[in-house]
């Protein structure tokens, strides 16, 4: 059989697109965020019952059915059932903070919806977390710093909060350039300390060196290309790097619900570094649950960046 005919002239050839799934390998999500899509609330609600105050898994799990497309109808059905319902205003907000950022609802609507839940649920982190994700991109820095200091008033470990900020404190001073005392390095640096031995946030200092790198390659600062960079080979990269994998082969856990998320940002770090063996260790436990962040930097397309990674480690492993 004979293949197909270019496409004509003038028309670009479609490129294949590629989901990452933000549920990552949490099965239990994926089928309340399936049932949500069809209107069966009672999925989430049962879900989110039974994270209880597991704060970092709440707040993943919230923030992924927060994404789905009819989140908010659904959510507003739940509430009509049963109003007095926490989780319900909880998954409401949290779409409209997603809704907003994506351009299709009022900021203010969400903050208000936050804002409200944080004051009827004061122990709750995850409402003060979803003003958080707001303003991370909408808000000032002092808003973001007042913000996350709720968050970590009620849950001081707060993985995605952590996350957060050490973006947004990546964007400060990019005309600093290759600065090794840079803030986003002293506050990853803080907060790892800070942490108990089997927090993950023991990778933090490696994903505020890729948010670093980033800021500086968008700016024109670092080459697009991050193996190209240099930015993971200098003695101070390297020692980040090293702390983090060996705490990775003595402590990880495998039930963090984000641990995922910090596999792809070693993995990325140590390919980068040209650790083929240990970028193919890490490249096995991550599976296909790649992540966008950080192969997407500075603009690149993730998945390809991913996989051709993968390929080349595992080669070289």
């Amino acid at each position: 059989m004979s293949p197909p005919p270019p496409p004509p002239l003038g028309r670009a050839r479609r490129r294949a697109h590629h989901t990452f799934d933000p549920a990552l390998d949490d099965t239990e999500l994926v089928s309340a965020r399936a049932a949500l899509a069809q209107g069966r609330w009672t999925a989430a609600r049962a879900l989110l019952a039974t994270t209880g105050d597991d704060w970092d898994r709440r707040a993943h799990r919230v923030t992924v059915l927060a994404q789905a497309p009819a989140a908010v109808p659904w959510a507003r059905d739940w509430q009509v059932a049963e109003p007095d319902s926490p989780a319900a205003a909880l998954l409401l907000a949290l779409a409209r903070v997603h809704r907003a950022l994506a351009g299709k609802e009022r900021p203010e609507r969400a903050r208000e919806a936050c804002r409200a839940l944080a004051a009827a649920e004061p122990e709750d982190p995850t409402p003060w977390f979803g003003l958080l994700l707001l303003e991370r991109t909408l808000g000032t820095e002092e808003d973001v710093v007042r913000l996350f200091d709720e968050v970590r008033l009620r849950h001081r470990d707060h993985h995605h909060a952590h996350h957060l900020m050490v973006a947004r404190l990546a964007e400060r001073r990019a005309e600093a350039g290759q600065d090794p005392l840079h803030e986003v390095y002293d506050f990853a640096n803080w907060a790892a300390e800070q942490a108990p031995a089997d927090s993950p946030l023991a990778i933090l200092p490696v994903v505020a060196h890729a948010e670093r790198y980033r800021v500086l390659a968008a700016a024109g600062q670092e080459p697009a290309d991050p193996v190209a960079s240099g930015h993971w080979v200098g003695r101070r990269a390297r020692q980040v790097m090293k702390a983090a994998f060996d705490w990775w082969l003595e402590w990880e856990h495998d039930d963090h619900p984000r641990r995922l998320v910090d596999l792809n940002f070693l993995a990325h770090a140590k390919f980068c570094e040209g650790r083929g063996a240990e970028a193919a260790a890490l490249f096995h436990r991550i599976g296909e649950h790649a992540t966008p962040a950080p192969w997407s930097y500075p603009d690149r397309d993730p998945y390809r960046a991913f996989h051709a990674a993968r390929e080349s480690a595992l080669g070289a492993g």
